[in-house]
């Protein structure tokens, strides 16, 4: 499969769970308190997915409202199944063009998804737009180059049999989910006191099933690829992957999802 065919494949929120939902939670954790939003704030949430880091708001924040807007159906649907809160609510829409009034929410924020928004820039700028004076515009990415660990021994390990893989990986193919891209993106959108840190929380897995049998459920760059691939060559991908693991001696292992999370603040000119 070629870059094109793979980088659009997020149509099943299930598989997305059970891929990076479960991480993503626990990173929304930390980026909702590094952000110290106000009580009673009007939130907005871009790339919403299965709503994660939507119900972490409404757990940590005590918002007025929240709205999580996603591009696909099948996110909205899983969203709204899971996070049952009358002060929240979700709709399919694009983030390159927000059909949201000017200078609304006091925080607009995305997780793990403005590296997929076609025009990053357009995404951040409409961002921007629908942030009230003095608000706050964030997100966080992975860093798919480096400590994103559960990814890159996938890429590093398919990259080995099949240099072709190159071109799939998010580690190359998203050279903004590092620090001094993310800040330049966020001043160029018009946005001041621009800060990027690093968070990182610890992904453990039972055993080598727990750390594989997500790859192969679709849903995302590396699933996609792992399935794409004949049977016989999944399996020796599998195999150099679990060779490559740091697996304890009780079976289990334990890797670290790091993530750059930058925000900054919109200003009236």
């Amino acid at each position: 499969m070629t870059a094109n065919q793979i980088k659009g494949i997020w149509d099943s929120g299930s598989a997305y769970e059970r891929y990076v939902g479960r991480w993503s939670r626990l990173l929304g954790r930390e980026f909702i308190d590094w952000l110290n939003i106000p009580l009673s704030a009007r939130w907005l949430d871009v790339g919403c997915g299965t709503g994660a880091l939507s119900q972490t708001i409404l757990d940590q924040t005590s918002p007025l409202e929240v709205l999580g807007v996603d591009s696909s159906d099948s996110f909205i649907s899983q969203a709204e199944q899971q996070v049952h809160d009358k002060r929240a609510r979700f709709e399919v829409g694009d983030a390159q063009s927000l059909s949201l009034d000017t200078g609304v929410y006091d925080a607009v924020v995305s997780g793990l998804a403005i590296n997929f928004i076609p025009d990053i820039q357009a995404g951040l700028s409409e961002m921007a737009r629908v942030t009230m004076s003095g608000g706050t515009v964030a997100a966080y990415v992975f860093d798919y180059a480096g400590k994103i660990e559960l990814m890159r021994y996938f890429w590093d390990a398919a990259i080995a049999l099949n240099p072709q893989a190159a071109e799939l990986d998010e580690g190359r193919r998203f050279p903004i989910c590092q620090p001094e891209p993310l800040k330049e993106i966020f001043e160029a959108a018009g946005l001041r006191e621009v800060e990027v840190i690093n968070i990182d929380v610890p992904t453990h897995f039972r055993d080598f099933d727990d750390y594989w049998s997500p790859f192969l459920g679709g849903v995302g760059p590396a699933p996609a690829y792992a399935m794409s691939l004949s049977e016989e060559t999944r399996v020796t991908l599998r195999e150099r992957i679990r060779a490559s693991l740091p697996i304890a001696t009780d079976g289990s292992i334990r890797l670290i999802a790091r993530v750059w999370a930058v925000r900054g603040k919109k200003y009236k000119e």
